[in-house]
C-alpha cells in the first residue's frame, strides 16, 4: 500500500499546468489595466470641486 501511494504521488507531481498565455502577457495586461484606472481617475479629478 505504501508503494502504491508513492507511485500515485509521483504521477500527480509530474503533471504541470500550462498558462493560457505567455507570462509577459500577464504583466502587459496588468500594466494596461492600471493605466486605464489611472486615466479614469484623472478624468474625474475635478468633480469634487464643482459641487
Amino acid at each position: 500500500m505504501h508503494a502504491a501511494l508513492i507511485a500515485a504521488a509521483e504521477e500527480t507531481a509530474e503533471k504541470a499546468h500550462e498558462l493560457p498565455v505567455e507570462p509577459w502577457a500577464f504583466g502587459l495586461g496588468a500594466f494596461a489595466g492600471l493605466v486605464a484606472l489611472l486615466l479614469f481617475t484623472y478624468a474625474f479629478r475635478s468633480v469634487g470641486t464643482r459641487h
